[in-house]
């Protein structure tokens, strides 16, 4: 569930547990001296020479935090020295698998900002109460199998809630919870929508590479069907916006019919099934700091990375303080611009598959302007969570609000409704409502670069993945490879460190562990473990098919841009 979303470091923990060295850039030196004189920072179980370390209060990224004398390790020369870039939802789960294994793997996390978990913060607002909300990423559904075992590893759980919504207004206004007048409308086309699901599901192969819009027009479904109710609610999970007519069909039908990547249950009668359930995350910024604090890694926070480069069987990476340090593996675990900007030599496909994901410029508004959202949506302040605008002048272009109080538990008792609107792609703003929010009432405001997925990134983008994994031992991973939700951030920093020879976490979770080996057959094209078994021989079957596919996939981009179009 995408939408465009710190505990204080505690000065010791008790022996035995796991932990990182969290290392900001002025200690660099000192490190350097400790590790063996060069001006990288240390190996894994190095400590600075400040004999204590001082507490780290929120937001406050000048802290060292020493390994406790019974938790540090020896250091082993012929460990493997791996960089994560980007500590988000990938980096924070290749840094977990490959701290697993402390004897192999010797590994360090670089993020540009103090605080670890990406674009799933935890931010202060205005008001009373001192309220903290979660912003970037909200929760998600009983199948986010992986992302919850994470959690539980260190201790957190989900907080279930159930999925209200309310898109639309007046004619147009439906909801998972109760009939209008606009569900009666399109009933029978709603129940006929199940049908077709069933058949863009049977042949997802064809329907990968065929946009939603197109493929609804073909089975003959209405404007209001499409416009007011297919598209908003594929646009509230991905995060697709106004991008939401070409997302790929059989996406679509995925996150409805898959027991593996459902996101909710398809209703004969409502679209949506009522109140389906699902989870809360707690408090992300108390989160992915303990999961980085506690993790055999060492944490680097507020060290960007300024270039790499590649020769000899090592990648050397200079970070934005003019440090260099050389290791054996990289992985990208931050957008592909990013990569791109850093990236020296890039190969043609590496160029050809992170070039292909697209970016958007998104705002959201964290407010308490009640006349605003009564004025644009169907409200029910104590019920609704997720609202959806269609813009009555161009129906493909949205606008998307939440009210955090009734999806966030420790918001819930503070007597303040809490909203965020979502502005989508600045190119348009023309058309946004966002000069109607009554500034005396926002509370914070943030910008997004969002990248949205529509058909041409799994024709264009997916394929070539796994003709990139591993090239000069750099590997990638991210949301951005397949698609945009929170469990495919964690799944994919899970095969990057796979990759590597680290052990997949969870394999006594069956559903995860089926999660994980689709995702690692699809973008990596291998199988977990080779042998006599079933994604063994999918693998071996589908290497020349996706060969074939890539090459043509090329020639058609080549033909659409001489011809002119957007790709």
């Amino acid at each position: 569930m995408t939408t465009t979303d710190t505990q204080v470091m505690k000065e010791t923990s008790s022996a035995g547990e796991n932990h990182s060295t969290i290392i900001q850039p002025d200690t660099l030196s000192q490190h350097s001296r400790i590790s063996g004189g060069s001006s990288s920072p240390s190996q894994e179980g190095s400590v600075p020479s400040s004999p204590s370390s001082k507490s780290n209060k929120v937001g406050d990224s000048s802290v060292v935090l020493d390994m406790p004398p019974t938790a540090r390790k020896p250091l082993v020369t012929k460990r493997k020295r791996v960089l994560i870039v980007g500590s988000g939802a990938s980096g924070t789960a290749a840094a977990y698998a490959l701290g697993k294994h402390p004897d192999k793997f010797d590994v360090q996390v670089w993020e540009k900002l103090s605080l670890p978990g990406g674009v799933a913060t935890s931010e202060h607002i205005e008001g009373p109460g001192d309220l903290v909300i979660n912003d970037g990423v909200q929760g998600g559904c009983p199948t986010y199998r992986n992302t919850l075992n994470l959690m539980s590893e260190f201790g957190f759980s989900g907080s279930p809630v159930h999925m209200m919504i309310s898109f639309g207004k007046g004619p147009t206004a439906w909801t998972n919870y109760t009939k209008t007048d606009l569900i009666d409308r399109l009933k029978d086309e709603i129940k006929r929508f199940g049908r077709t699901l069933k058949i863009i599901n049977k042949l997802e192969f064809f329907f990968i590479f065929i946009p939603i819009s197109k493929v609804l027009k073909w089975f003959g479904y209405s404007d209001a069907f499409c416009y007011e109710m297919v598209f908003p609610l594929t646009a509230l999970f991905f995060g697709t916006g106004n991008q939401t007519p070409n997302v790929s069909a059989a996406i679509v039908a995925r996150v409805f019919l898959d027991d593996d990547l459902r996101l909710f249950d398809y209703d004969p009668e409502c679209l949506l099934s009522q109140t389906p359930e699902m989870f809360a995350f707690p408090k992300l910024r108390d989160m992915y700091q303990t999961i980085m604090r506690k993790m055999e890694t060492q944490y680097h926070a507020n060290r960007a990375v300024a270039s790499v480069i590649r020769r000899n069987g090592k990648v050397h990476v200079v970070d934005d303080a003019d440090n260099e340090e050389v290791f054996d593996e990289i992985i990208f675990a931050c957008d592909a611009e990013t990569v791109l900007r850093v990236l020296k030599q890039p190969s043609y496909l590496e160029k050809k598959a992170l070039g292909n994901v697209r970016y958007y410029n998104d705002v959201t508004l964290t407010h308490e302007d009640d006349e605003y959202m009564e004025k644009h949506y169907e409200l029910h302040k104590d019920v609704d969570q997720y609202f959806i605008r269609t813009d009555p002048n161009d129906r493909s272009k949205l606008e998307m609000s939440f009210n955090l109080s009734n999806y966030q538990p420790h918001l819930k008792d503070t007597g303040r409704n809490i909203y965020q609107t979502i502005f989508l792609d600045d190119k348009i703003k023309d058309i946004w409502t966002i000069d109607e929010i009554d500034k005396s009432k926002v509370r914070f405001t943030r910008w997004w670069r969002q990248f949205s997925h529509t058909w041409k990134h799994f024709a264009f983008t997916v394929p070539l993945w796994r003709y990139v994994q591993g090239t000069k031992h750099t590997w990638y991973c991210g949301s951005y490879t397949l698609i945009n939700t929170h469990e495919i951030g964690i799944i994919s920093g899970f095969a990057a460190a796979c990759r590597l020879g680290a052990s997949y976490p969870f394999i006594e979770d069956k559903l995860a562990r089926e999660q994980f080996e689709q995702y690692l057959l699809m973008i990596h094209g291998k199988p977990r473990r080779y042998g006599c078994n079933g994604a063994t021989f999918l693998s071996i079957l589908f290497a020349p098919l996706m060969f074939i596919f890539v090459g043509l996939a090329l020639f058609v981009q080549f033909i659409m841009r001489c011809c002119g179009k957007d790709v």
